[in-house]
């Protein structure tokens, strides 16, 4: 196979402190490198020998470091060969791995660019390297991805699986009793990288450990969709949009300026023809939160989180947040379902709608109307606009034993590595080219969202419900304050569980 001369991958410094806990069942020995911490068979699994199969062998001390030797027969091709401290290159003796989803097919798409050809270029090379193999396939269903993990991590298996899962409070409670292998132990891996991007780490972590990762470009999430037809006829030019986002004027003043200009009775009948906006009202209060600077649960310095649904920049968001669904936010029709926001898009009858960026090639891929998008806009507590990231977390079964779990994290880190020659290629904007109606939504307003952002910690708090708990329960009869206070002494015990687990 003939391949790019390209630059070097640097290797990581390795150092290891494993600890143990007692689980087993999954083909391991039950050493997890922790104290805290739909299954279907694919026909593609580990060799029944475990043993002879896991043979890569991690440092066993913290001194000896990792090296990383150019070996004299691959020279062509332009890559590092990472071998052990004893100089030997690693060898995973043919194992065959998965990393397990719920929508990648059984036979990968053929690439059709330089950039993808890269790709395929350089994971075939790491694999006849290292001797594995390795490929995303979808097995779970979206629904049962919580479950089939638990299950799996529980009773074990044979198999080779790296897990790519959602967020979901079931995962939260997986990572607090034991269920996900501590990354932070393995060697191979360093979250010091900048390809460790999306938080996923920071948030499913205890201390020092870390239960999950996330080695792809964060995914924007909530922005701002316009209609252009309604803007124009309302009076107002759609490019200034964009101008007033790259200026930093995309303020929650601005964004309630222009909802009083776009809203308008066109037939003088007293009765409201096209709205200011028409959204997710979940989705919309929590974006506000942190869009002016706000949290609903910050972590400390100490790694304690904090409980802070009553803080002035959180409140000062979601009182904005009501007075601009109060006064032009859609009125649903009373048997509509709760997506029909969507449909209200679509047929023209709200000027803007705050939602996720996927929908751009999913629910609004036929909009009759030109469309484009900004980030949310910012409040007075914020200083730049704010992408609340909630990436898929993907993880290793505390079950697999410590060679086993290393040799995962090993392939995964190379497999999800930086395209040699291609470092500072913006790959990820290819779909979304294809799903907008122009540019500026990708180069100004993804890009922006995809380097500005925040976890939010509310996610990984057992038994907090963000949504059923407070955002939901916000509406003219009552105030962002009192339902912060109704609800903290119990958030507060909420906070205090699951720091008595750090």
């Amino acid at each position: 196979m003939k391949r790019k001369s390209v630059t070097r991958m640097l290797a990581a410094t390795i150092t290891i402190s494993m600890l143990t806990v007692g689980l087993t069942g999954c083909g391991g020995s039950g050493n997890n490198g922790s104290d805290d911490t739909p299954a279907a068979n694919t026909g593609t699994q580990a060799p029944a020998d475990e043993k002879k199969q896991n043979t890569a062998k991690p440092a066993t001390n913290a001194v000896d470091t990792q090296t990383e030797v150019d070996n004299e027969a691959d020279e062509e091709d332009g890559y590092t060969v990472l071998t052990d401290a004893d100089g030997n290159v690693y060898d995973l003796d043919g194992m065959e791995i998965i990393i397990r989803d719920w929508w990648s097919p059984e036979e990968p798409n053929e690439p059709n660019n330089a950039y993808e050809e890269a790709v395929v270029e350089w994971r075939e090379w790491c694999q006849e390297t290292y001797n594995f193999k390795i490929r995303e396939l979808g097995i779970s269903e979206w629904s049962s991805v919580p479950e089939d993990f638990v299950n799996y991590a529980t009773t074990g298996g044979d198999e080779n699986y790296i897990f790519v899962l959602r967020m979901d409070g079931s995962l939260v409670s997986a990572m607090y009793s034991g269920l996900m292998y501590d990354l932070a132990s393995l060697d191979c891996l360093d979250f010091n990288d900048d390809k460790w991007s999306g938080g996923v780490d920071d948030l499913f972590s205890i201390g020092d450990s870390k239960y999950a990762m996330y080695a792809l470009t964060p995914e924007p999430k909530i922005g701002t969709y316009f209609n252009k037809r309604l803007l124009e006829e309302a009076g107002i030019n759609p490019d200034d949009l964009y101008t007033w986002q790259e200026n930093g004027e995309w303020t929650f003043d601005k964004c309630k300026e222009v909802m009083g200009q776009v809203q308008r009775d066109i037939d003088n009948d007293g009765v409201v023809d096209v709205y200011g906006t028409t959204n997710n009202t979940g989705d919309f209060y929590k974006a506000a939160v942190f869009s002016n600077g706000g949290e609903l649960i910050s972590k400390g310095p100490d790694g304690k989180f904090i409980f802070e649904a009553d803080s002035e920049k959180t409140l000062a968001g979601l009182n904005w947040a009501q007075e601009i669904l109060n006064d032009y936010d859609l009125v649903k029709p009373a048997d509509a379902e709760w997506d029909y926001y969507k449909q209200a898009f679509l047929n023209g009858d709200a000027v803007f709608c705050f939602d996720n960026a996927y929908m751009a090639g999913q629910d609004f891929k036929d909009m009759e109307d030109d469309f484009g998008f900004i980030c949310y806009p910012k409040g007075p507590g914020a200083s730049d606009y704010i992408n609340v990231w909630s990436n898929n977390p993907v993880v290793i079964p505390a079950c697999y034993d410590k060679q086993k779990a290393w040799n995962l994290a090993f392939a995964y880190n190379l497999y999800t590595a930086p395209i040699p020659g291609y470092e500072d290629y913006e790959g990820w904007k290819a779909g979304y080219y294809n799903n907008f109606r122009d540019t500026e939504s990708v180069d100004l307003s993804l890009a922006r969202m995809v380097e500005n952002g925040v976890v939010n910690y509310a996610e990984v708090i057992p038994d907090l419900k963000q949504g059923d708990d407070f955002l939901w329960k916000l509406n003219k009869d009552t105030t962002a304050a009192q339902v912060a206070g109704e609800i903290k002494n119990t958030w507060q015990s909420y906070v205090d569980n699951a720091n008595s687990k750090q």
